[in-house]
């Protein structure tokens, strides 16, 4: 704690940085860096190194050896490289290596090594071959700018949905600028250039020269350049020593600073942390370290050996053959606590706190200086935010550890047993600071613990996952940053799946999100493992897995049989309850037929349909009926959709079936849809009798027989007398003749098909109405005694209005219906005569509802007096 300062180096008056270890590098690199192609992940991420033969001629006849290691130095791929000259490395934001070979093409690696896929920059970065490449990244992805031989630049703003942009060109460019970059301005990707002591400013439309506001005179060349992490700053390394910091935009200059050495640096990069107001820059030559910014001195640091700097969202790493470190700007809350002499709230309480352990009476003064200027909150706050920033667990436990003692004192031991319990889980927390904070919380009536309790939970996954053995050294910012998912999803990455589940059970997060996202992640990495055999895999991933919420079993078959492990596939797809999961992927490995019986035991028809018309389109005509033989739903359905869409199937099918009921009424149907000629027709409906007699359906053979008859004298109704017949029923077509005074024509059409006397009489009765012929409805009615009786005659003149008429058929309707007739033509007096004569109460009843008013009402009168001598008698 004494000693906790000694590392912090001043870059003017208002800020300090300091640099500590975070991993003692033990890679037994054989090459140093310099000889390497070297790249690095940010946030923590891994490095890549490919040496780089192709620069050597004594050693160009050895292969290169690509390696990926943690960033703590643990190996986790290495592979010979049997592509072409790579020109350079990158990493693209979901942690896949990105390799720029020569001819352009880009060659994608996951983490360990395995080959993801390839594109290609195109025909013109082919033909001239790549100089230069930057991997960059932009809030659209990762993107590659390519340098071409011609002095052209190409490059697409994500290399997840490729998009050439081929830039405009330089004029007079005729050699390789001396260094350039790539700016990210409006959201729209640029390349920044140097071409002697000019700059010049890429976009999709336009070259555009610029000049850096208040640059020094005398420059002649601009030897490096850098844009910040988040690409608002940009820093200009002069051939005069001048180094030039300023806005991206080259809009504003922010300070300029000489470092009196005109070599050019081999690397430059931003040093700044969010939200500071200092900027900084990191200049590395092959033994020295500067760091500069808006003051008149420079921090530097000597290089033992060949160093790489990885720029960081709040710093700077710096990795060698042996150590690997990180450089940033101390943060406000430690500065305040720590700095020498300093007054803060935070400060006066770790001093309070140092008393107190001493048993000494200083604590109360300093407590109460504290409590008097009301910064009491202020103080815990800080202890609480400094221990954020801390890499090393002691440190930051001695700025969280709570003082249970003092809360006793203050009655908060409940509280107190709440935090003390959580910072009992984080076995990487724990000395002496943390009392601070703990300390300073026993004198607070109201603070709430939101804050503390949030703080160790960060700081436990922090450690664990900056653990030599995890390797992702994160610092606090960069994890809120990152968020926790996507620390998740990069300690899946890592197959570190046993830590990634513990943190989601540590931190209580939604089993969708947390251990079972994990879980299905382990499920798919578990399939890939080809020295196990299908049923040992399938048994461990059910028993891991079970009936985990938000895990699918289709997801993890498919990637199975991406894998080229089918009947393992098959084998998942029995744990996955959904059918309309199961039945795709079943399609998708030509299992049809089981893809079939599984839609059809799910009862889902369009799932069955979407199996049946892939069959169709999978198997022959043959193969396929007979594999609907053997499934009745789906054959039952297949049906149903060829009614609607494909008839002439429908008929294979019913021929295939020898199912002559209903291929005789698909031809029925077919006769009247699709034939208008009448020969056509008749044949149709011939074949369809033929099929109804094998069927041993006579009834239908003999109708449809009818029915060809009926046709056939109709065209000849139409032949002889004109109008219209075809397609008329048999009543329409008796009706027809009838109304066109055919009478002698419908009768016999009666006789031929033998319709019923009742049904003639009341088709003419009908016929005779509407044509309004009554004195041919009377001599019809005479003709014979009426099979109908005579009350409908009376009806039918009524319905026409015609009361005149129906009163002649009233008297000859029978003494059963007489009173009826006699109430629709209006004579209530002699129905009630008749009904009083019956002595029927039915009739009596009927009458009676008919009397209105006082015309009726004698009538009325009567029946009621034949009513009561008929119950006296």
């Amino acid at each position: 704690m004494d000693c906790y300062t000694a590392n912090w180096n001043p870059l003017g008056d208002s800020a300090f940085y300091r640099k500590y270890e975070l991993y003692s590098m033990d890679w037994d690199l054989k090459e140093e860096l310099r000889d390497c192609l070297v790249a690095a992940a940010p946030y923590g991420g891994p490095i890549a190194l490919l040496r780089n033969p192709w620069r050597k001629e004594k050693t160009a006849s050895m292969r290169p050896v690509l390696d990926i290691y943690s960033a703590s130095g643990m190996p986790l791929a290495s592979l010979l490289w049997k592509s072409g000259p790579v020109v350079s490395l990158g990493w693209s934001a979901e942690e896949e290596l990105l390799c720029v070979q020569e001819d352009g093409a880009v060659l994608v690696y996951g983490l360990h090594g395995d080959f993801r896929r390839h594109f290609s920059m195109g025909n013109e970065v082919l033909q001239n071959r790549v100089l230069d490449a930057r991997i960059f990244h932009t809030e659209f992805g990762s993107g590659v700018a390519i340098l071409t031989g011609a002095h052209r630049f190409t490059l697409s703003a994500n290399v997840g949905d490729l998009k050439l942009r081929r830039m405009p060109e330089v004029p007079g460019l005729q050699s390789a600028p001396s260094c350039w970059t790539t700016l990210c301005q409006d959201r729209v990707a640029q390349i920044l250039l140097a071409v002697g002591p000019d700059l010049y400013l890429l976009d999709h439309a336009a070259c555009s020269a610029v000049t850096p506001p208040g640059l020094a005179p005398g420059v002649s060349s601009f030897l490096q350049m850098a844009v910040s992490f988040t690409y608002r700053h940009l820093v200009l390394f002069t051939d005069t020593g001048y180094i030039w910091m300023g806005t991206a935009s080259l809009k504003e200059k922010l300070c300029e600073f000489n470092c009196n050495i005109r070599a050019p640096p081999k690397q430059m990069v931003w040093c700044s942390r969010p939200r500071s107001k200092e900027r900084a820059v990191v200049v590395a030559w092959e033994r020295r370290l500067m760091v500069v910014g808006d003051a008149p001195e420079s921090i530097q640091f000597v290089l033992d050996e060949d160093s790489y700097l990885v720029p960081e969202l709040d710093g700077v790493r710096i990795f060698s053959r042996s150590t690997h470190e990180f450089l940033h700007e101390v943060p406000v809350a430690s500065e305040e606590i720590f700095k020498i002499a300093s007054m803060a709230p935070g400060a006066l309480l770790l001093e309070a706190q140092k008393e107190y352990e001493k048993e000494s009476q200083k604590a109360d003064e300093y407590l109460r200086e504290i409590q008097e200027l009301g910064q009491l909150t202020q103080a815990v706050q800080q202890c609480i935010e400094a221990a954020g920033h801390e890499h090393q667990p002691d440190m930051q436990k001695s700025l969280l550890r709570v003082g249970l003692e003092g809360k006793a004192r203050q009655g908060w031991e409940g509280l107190g047993r709440g935090w003390d319990g959580q910072l009992g889980k984080l076995s990487l927390l724990p000395s002496r600071s943390s009392q601070a904070a703990s300390f300073g919380k026993c004198f607070l009536d109201r603070f709430p613990p939101d804050s503390f309790v949030r703080m160790c939970q960060d700081l436990r996954v922090l450690n664990a996952v900056r653990d030599y053995h995890i390797g992702i050294p994160l610092t606090y910012s960069q994890y809120k940053q990152l968020t926790i998912q996507v620390l998740l999803d990069r300690l899946v990455l890592r197959r570190l799946y046993p830590l990634a589940i513990q943190i989601c059970e540590y931190l209580r997060l939604p089993e969708v999100q947390g251990v079972s996202r994990i879980l299905a992640h382990w499920a798919c990495y578990k399939v890939q493992q080809k020295d196990v055999s299908d049923e040992d895999v399938a048994r461990a991933i059910n028993q891991k897995l079970g009936d985990t919420p938000g895990v699918s079993y289709s997801d993890i078959a498919a990637r199975a049989y991406g894998c080229g492990r089918t009947e393992l596939a098959i084998k998942l797809l029995e744990y996955e309850p959904r059918s309309g999961e199961q039945v795709p992927l079943l399609l998708k490995m030509k299992r049809s037929k089981l893809a079939l019986s599984k839609a059809i035991e799910s009862g889902d028809t369009d799932l069955v349909f979407t199996v049946l018309l892939h069959l169709k389109n999978e198997l022959n005509r043959g193969d396929f009926f007979m594999t609907l033989r053997n499934q009745p739903m789906a054959l039952s359905l297949y049906r149903q959709f060829c009614k609607h869409q494909e008839l002439e199937t429908l008929k294979d099918l019913y021929n295939q079936d020898d199912n002559h009921q209903e291929l005789g009424s698909f031809h029925i149907r077919a006769s009247y849809a699709a034939e208008e000629r009448i020969e056509g027709r008749v044949a149709a409906l011939q074949t369809a009798a033929d099929a109804f007699y094998k069927a041993k359906n006579e009834f239908a053979a003999k109708a449809t027989e009818d029915q060809m008859r009926l046709l056939r004298l109709q065209r000849r109704l139409e032949d002889e007398l004109g109008g219209q017949f075809l397609d008329l029923s048999l009543h329409d077509t008796v009706t027809t003749l009838i109304l066109g005074g055919h009478n002698k024509r419908a009768e016999q059409l009666a006789r031929d098909f033998r319709i019923p006397d009742k049904r003639l009489w009341w088709l003419k009765l009908t016929a005779l109405a509407d044509l309004e012929d009554w004195e041919e409805l009377e001599k019809f009615s005479k003709s014979k005694k009426s099979p109908i009786g005579y009350l409908p005659f009376v009806e039918i003149c009524m319905k026409q209005h015609n009361k005149y008429e129906a009163k002649k058929y009233a008297s000859r309707v029978g003494p059963e219906q007489k009173v009826k007739a006699l109430l629709l033509v209006g004579d209530v007096a002699q129905a009630a005569d008749v009904a009083i004569e019956h002595r029927n109460e039915a009739e009596l009843s009927l009458v009676l509802s008919h009397c209105t008013g006082a015309t009726d009402g004698a009538t009325a009168d009567k029946i009621q007096r034949a009513r009561a001598q008929a119950q006296k008698k």
